[in-house]
């Protein structure tokens, strides 16, 4: 669809449009399958309806209360101990990123779960081929397709400093960062985790020393985050002490890092909201030679010392757990019990996307794998080893196949879906918190400028910068 009065058209009389801005009388109306022909053209749309689709998706949003939003002072209520016993978990949605939003909205609906962070990393934007303003054009979508009215969360996960990079010329690699910052900012990505933890040189002599170009580095891209955050929105903000999938984090790390921090903040400007550790796991898993996941040596031990230390003497929330949607079933009500802030879940999703895919679209997948991730296949990898670490980067080429899955496969998929997060909410305890995200957060009216007259190059223009890991 490419016609903007034909936009304006696909709700009849239940939404109008005029000088700018947008009325809509019978809410109703945008859940329905017509939201769903709006937001492909969100996605897959020319330039000019593709950013005028962006924009009423949006301006919706804004009319109906569906806003993105801070849950920075959700953390803080939690650092003062005011709320407990959840762990928020923060969902990174690869792949049919509607459809998966579409079960999150409708999972959260029914168990009356309010904290909940959607989020896209600073490599996913590049291998799924998500810039910010379209995923936030789609999550938004998604959650008023499921009748959502309420504050969205959307995250920014591993906004990260390239060691190697850094390493060579740090400049640019920093500027990368600070530019994505606008960008995500600017489409209304109002959580961000800064990751500089990277730059942690565990070489100097002492935990302070090796944490601070960490924090550093982090505080000049905070600097960054604060001076592009909207008229009564204080973004939340994470810091990260120790690379995931190396060695567990301690609290002497965690006091040098945010004792420089604080030590170093600008007076008067917001600070972390969290603060994430390692406590035993890696992105994706460690991958078996028959394709099986091998365990998780997690210490639960470590990750609560770090978080009531985070919470008692800083005042953040707590701790963060990456990595953690390939623990056993059996991890996750460990969470809420040790008092962790929240975890990040990737992986096992698009898992269970490729489970339940057609084989055919699954081995044509593959083949694309063999000829253009083949650079990184190690010598010993089995075919198992090496389709599971790089069926990430097909999820960008293969976005359009993936949205036109049938609707049988759709079906399948929203069940499992459902299910799963239906699980992870009851284990993470979040059910029944949609009245805490109403007491403490505030999802102001941030209004845009129809895009009457957008041009292709108007469009294209967010995507010029090399922001790949």
């Amino acid at each position: 669809m490419h016609d903007i009065d034909a936009l304006n058209a696909l709700f009849g009389d239940a939404v109008t449009v005029a000088d700018g801005r947008v009325t809509v009388s019978r809410r109703e109306a945008i859940a329905s399958p017509k939201m769903d022909e709006l937001v492909r053209t969100a996605v897959f749309g020319e330039p000019v309806a593709r950013e005028y689709a962006r924009w009423l998706i949006w301006e919706l949003g804004q009319a109906i209360g569906v806003r993105p939003a801070s849950i920075h002072e959700l953390y803080m209520a939690r650092g003062r101990n005011e709320i407990h016993g959840f762990t928020v978990p923060a969902i990174n949605v690869r792949g049919a990123s509607y459809d998966t939003a579409r079960s999150i909205f409708r999972t959260a609906l029914a168990m009356k779960a309010g904290a909940f962070l959607l989020e896209i990393a600073r490599s996913e934007i590049a291998y799924t081929e998500q810039r910010p303003a379209e995923y936030v054009s789609v999550m938004l979508a998604a959650a008023m397709r499921e009748g959502w009215s309420a504050p969205v969360f959307i995250q920014g996960d591993h906004f990260q400093v390239n060691h190697k990079k850094y390493a060579t010329n740090p400049g640019p690699e920093v500027d990368a960062v600070k530019a994505l910052v606008r960008e995500a900012v600017g489409a209304g990505f109002y959580n961000i985790d800064i990751d500089t933890s990277t730059l942690v040189d565990l070489s100097k002599p002492n935990h302070r020393e090796q944490q601070r170009l960490n924090y550093e580095v982090g505080i000049d891209i905070l600097k960054d985050v604060r001076a592009v955050e909207p008229k009564g929105v204080t973004i939340s903000v994470g810091g990260e002490i120790g690379e995931v999938g190396t060695q567990n984090s301690t609290v002497e790390e965690l006091e040098a890092y945010m004792d420089g921090f604080v030590g170093a903040l600008p007076t008067g400007m917001a600070g972390l909201s969290k603060i994430s550790v390692q406590s035993g796991t890696s992105h994706g898993g460690v991958v078996l030679a028959d394709g099986s996941i091998a365990d998780v040596a997690l210490d639960l031990d470590t990750l609560e010392r770090l978080s009531k230390a985070a919470r008692d003497r800083y005042g953040l929330a707590g701790a963060v757990q990456h990595g953690a949607s390939t623990l056993p079933d059996s991890a996750f009500h460990n969470f809420p019990k040790r008092e962790t802030a929240e975890i990040h879940l990737a992986t096992n999703f698009q898992n269970m996307l490729y489970d339940e895919m057609p084989a055919a679209l699954r081995n044509e997948i593959y083949a694309w794998l063999r000829d253009n991730a083949k650079d990184e296949r190690k010598a010993t990898d089995t075919d198992e080893q090496f389709f599971y670490k790089t069926r990430k980067k097909a999820l960008g080429p293969f976005k359009r196949k993936l949205w036109d899955l049938s609707p049988e496969v759709k079906r399948s998929v929203a069940a499992a879906y459902d299910a799963k997060f239906r699980f992870l909410f009851e284990q993470l305890a979040i059910g029944d918190t949609a009245k805490h995200v109403t007491k403490y957060v505030s999802a102001p009216v941030q209004h845009r400028v129809m895009p009457a007259d957008a041009t292709p190059a108007h469009a294209a223009a967010p995507d010029d910068a090399d922001l790949s890991d």
